[in-house]
């Protein structure tokens, strides 16, 4: 991704973190201040389960057939919880959009202890070096980029929340529009090395996929028989965040060629394959639902 696009990434995701902010209304907090078991779930699933998950899958004998920098893409978005779009996106397909803020907030913080601890257990596994997240850069970007935008929304609409009504709107308008700009700027800019990372990296392609898939059964069964929840707890769980992994990308793996590619490869997978998840949870709510 060039300047223009992590500028318009860090524009697009402090408007829907601080529109979140204003938008939150406290019932998912109350909520799941009463099913601390579900947090915790949640927590270990998307900051512990899935790494290593994929931590087994680069295990096998047929990952080695991998290029470096798929398999180094996998594991970096597999150790990087807490996707920021998941927010708007469970809010438009059925499920519960204050559940996945809150839930996500939780994974964040989670993860500026899991991330360096994964990290350092990738190092020991596949005898490589130069890896040493810290605890405080995962806390800076994780800070930056969604803790002080949704406090700082939080706030307007605490002490000001005639105004918080009125900007709520434009805001998600806005975040909608911020966001189009980007996928059409990321798209011009790498679509052709996309392509070509792509076909050269199928069998990478089947891996990525098996790991969503495995993220997204895991979520889904760890939540509760509400629908929505396990539509919001599969998104939580199997949506990865691209933007931690591709500042680990710059970080630490600049010398290797095509790494960002393996990152936003990761992430069209997971967009491709979550189309039929979501479409089959709305087929699933339109019934009846029924507490057992």
């Amino acid at each position: 991704m060039g300047q223009p696009s992590l500028l318009i990434a860090s524009a697009a995701l402090f408007t829907i973190m601080f529109a979140l902010g204003i938008g939150l209304t406290g019932e998912a907090i109350v909520h799941l201040s009463r099913r601390p078991a579900l947090v915790i779930r949640v927590v270990f699933t998307s900051c512990v389960l899935v790494p290593l998950v994929a931590l087994l899958l680069m295990k096998l004998p047929l990952s080695l057939a991998l290029s470096q920098p798929a398999r180094i893409g996998i594991v970096l978005m597999a150790a990087s919880p807490s996707a920021p779009l998941t927010l708007r996106k469970a809010g438009k397909v059925g499920g519960d959009r204050e559940l996945a803020a809150v839930l996500q907030a939780c994974v964040a913080v989670a993860a500026i202890v899991s991330i360096p601890l994964i990290a350092d257990l990738y190092q020991s596994s596949f005898g490589v070096s130069g890896w040493d997240i810290t605890p405080k850069s995962v806390a800076l970007q994780v800070g930056k980029s969604q803790v002080l935008p949704l406090l700082a929304g939080l706030t307007l609409k605490r002490w000001l929340p005639g105004w918080a009504e009125r900007l709520s709107g434009p805001l998600d308008k806005l975040a909608n529009g911020l966001l189009l700009l980007l996928i059409v700027l990321v798209l011009v800019m790498s679509l052709p090395l996309l392509a070509a990372f792509v076909s050269t990296n199928l069998l990478a392609l089947v891996f990525m996929a098996v790991l969503v898939l495995a993220a997204l059964a895991i979520g889904y069964a760890i939540a509760g028989p509400d629908p929505r929840e396990r539509v919001t707890i599969a998104l939580v769980t199997s949506m990865r965040n691209p933007g931690l992994a591709l500042l680990f990308a710059t970080t630490y793996g600049s010398g290797i060629p095509g790494l960002k590619l393996a990152v936003l490869a990761y992430l069209l997978v997971t967009v491709l394959l979550s189309i039929p998840f979501l479409r089959w949870q709305r087929q699933r709510q339109s019934l009846p639902y029924v507490a057992l």
